[in-house]
């Protein structure tokens, strides 16, 4: 599903850096079959979002391999891109909703860029945001949701497609505990339906309530790698 192979990145640097900041991650290895539930943990800055950005194929890695369902990112032509990353969900701290959109038509969006008939789409979309306990918001813009409720559409929005992977980069930042609950419960229930979820964090009191392996980044790097040479075993993310 996820296979990363001494995996080092550098993002661009500024004036007198020769083009190249320092790296942000650094001899990263670790594979995650299908149907994982990973915590993936760190301080901040410790290189979590790349490692995310690398699973949402948003980056490529500066040397080593990435591999996510079966594409290799060092070697693949960008027309090869777009229809892996349609089977990734992302799930953003910020939520980064469209204000003017309803939630209906937040979660719509990605289905209408893929060129899904309006008549079919409908159905699912009613579908997922029942599932998200949101159905009678269906109509409300984001600026009339809560925190929660706003971060339960971005969720319906990442999954409205089915995808393979998902993967959430601090979901639960901007919401108290009981909706940080809440939405792990929903993600725990993806991955029960089947889907990979990868979930970036800081909140050890989260990961204590929701055991399943993890992975720990500390400066860019595994903080122990000895963890991460086996596979995670499909289903030890459903407690």
């Amino acid at each position: 599903m996820v296979r990363f192979e001494a995996v080092g990145l550098r993002y661009p640097g500024g004036p007198n850096t020769g083009g190249w900041g320092p790296e942000a991650l650094s001899e990263v290895s670790f594979a995650l079959p299908p149907g994982s539930f990973t915590w993936l943990l760190g301080p901040s800055g410790a290189g979590k979002s790349s490692v995310l950005r690398l699973m949402h194929l948003a980056l490529r890695p500066t040397r080593g391999e990435v591999e996510v369902l079966g594409l290799r990112l060092s070697r693949a032509p960008r027309p090869a891109l777009a229809p892996i990353r349609r089977r990734v969900g992302m799930v953003f701290q910020d939520f980064r909703l469209l204000p003017y959109l309803s939630a209906f038509d937040n979660v719509a969006l990605p289905l209408r860029l893929a060129g899904r008939p309006e008549a079919s789409l409908r159905a699912d979309v009613t579908e997922i945001l029942k599932w998200v306990g949101l159905e009678a918001k269906a109509a409300s813009l984001p600026p009339e949701l809560s925190g929660g409720e706003q971060q339960r559409v971005a969720i319906a929005r990442a999954v409205v497609h089915r995808p393979a992977l998902l993967v959430a980069d601090e979901p639960t930042g901007n919401l108290d505990s009981r909706q940080a609950r809440r939405l792990l419960a929903l993600l725990a229930e993806m991955n029960r339906l089947g889907t990979t979820v990868v979930v970036a964090t800081h909140d050890e009191d989260l990961v204590a309530r929701f055991p399943a392996p993890a992975l720990r980044l500390q400066d860019g790097r595994l903080h122990d790698p000895e963890d991460a040479r086996g596979l995670f075993a499909p289903g030890d993310g459903d407690g």
